[in-house]
């Protein structure tokens, strides 16, 4: 278990306090005085290290089960001796300018808090010390935890919203640059960096922006419950405070929704683009294919060996032939470029 678990401490009256060292002893001891709770942090813990732990706390079994098997969708679930609740933290990876989630579970009940951390992101220990530094907002207890956890995760939301932002002015700006375009258009066809053509990044940032929804979507139900009254667990006057979570989330969800539109915008009319500049293309490989057609059929007839052909013993036929082929060129040429096909 040591390595599972991250951290595991005793809070009274908002301050951590030594306690047990078994985390067993330690919650017997946080219940017995009323007013003080355990919090266990563990991190991917397995089937039988996390055993112990719910026997111990007495969790429910599916919740257990959820906890394990990660892959859950943010909520929120009542059971009789426990609240349950699932959240996904988005990290931003500056150097591959891509979207990850983690997954983070919490549960509160009587005199206790466990948390369960899946994957790399949002690690709690800034959670912990600044709720350890703030002991008027810790003493309420698990339900402080909860809110700023909540807090923590959703005002992460925010700032990779931002990133993203930031991600997608730059594609726009190649998007909509002169020389842009895919496949027939121009030098901007592949990223320069990357190599990667131009509609596969946007599908790629549609991808990390679904991504992205797929953490913070989901997500509004369960603050929208916790803002208002009635559930289990929940100290009494903390629903301003997960309203303000509420808000920041919808906040969040605003600016993801707004990239996925603005994202379908682009890539429209980098389609769009795409079709223009093939239909220029178009017009020129006609127009000089309606060039190379007069010569080929001048020259065609003049190449057929027949007899009685007009002009065949003429001396200035042939210079003839060639100037009157090279003067429909030149004209057809002019009447191209000035509508524009060339």
């Amino acid at each position: 278990m040591p390595a599972v678990i991250v951290d595991c401490a005793i809070y009274r009256g908002g301050r951590r306090t030594d306690g047990p060292a078994d985390f067993s002893d330690a919650l017997a001891e946080a219940r017995a005085e009323g007013d003080a709770f355990l919090w266990l942090g563990l991190h991917e813990a397995t089937v039988k290290e996390f055993e112990l732990v719910s026997r111990e706390f007495g969790l429910h079994p599916l919740a257990v089960e959820d906890a394990l098997t990660a892959h859950q969708r943010p909520k929120l679930e009542v059971y009789d001796d426990s609240l349950f609740m699932v959240l996904k933290p988005v990290v931003y990876d500056h150097g591959s300018d891509s979207v990850s989630t983690g997954e983070l579970m919490v549960f509160i009940g009587d005199s206790f808090v466990v948390t369960v951390r899946h994957g790399e992101g949002a690690p709690l220990a800034a959670v912990r010390s600044r709720l350890e530094a703030e002991p008027e907002v810790l003493k309420h207890g698990p339900t402080a935890v909860m809110y700023a956890v909540s807090d923590a995760i959703v005002d992460h939301y925010i700032e990779v919203a931002g990133e993203l932002q930031a991600d997608l002015e730059e594609l726009e700006a190649d998007v909509f640059a002169p020389d842009g375009g895919d496949g027939a258009g121009g030098p901007r066809a592949r990223d320069a960096a990357t190599g990667t053509p131009t509609a596969a990044r946007i599908y790629g940032f549609k991808r990390q922006v679904l991504e992205f929804r797929r953490a913070s979507g989901p997500l509004a139900a369960p603050m929208a419950r916790l803002s208002g009254t009635g559930v289990p667990f929940v100290h009494e006057h903390a629903q301003p405070f997960f309203r303000d979570v509420n808000d920041h989330l919808l906040h969040a969800n605003e600016q993801v929704e707004g990239l996925d539109r603005l994202l379908s915008d682009i890539l429209s009319a980098h389609l769009a683009q795409m079709g223009v500049r093939q239909n220029d293309d178009m017009r020129k490989i006609s127009a000089w294919a309606a060039m190379a057609a007069v010569p080929t059929m001048v020259a065609g007839i003049y190449g057929m060996n027949f007899r009685h052909m007009p002009e065949l013993r003429y001396v200035w036929a042939y210079p003839a032939v060639l100037t009157f082929m090279a003067l429909v060129v030149f004209g057809l040429h002019r009447q191209f470029k000035r509508r524009g096909w060339l």
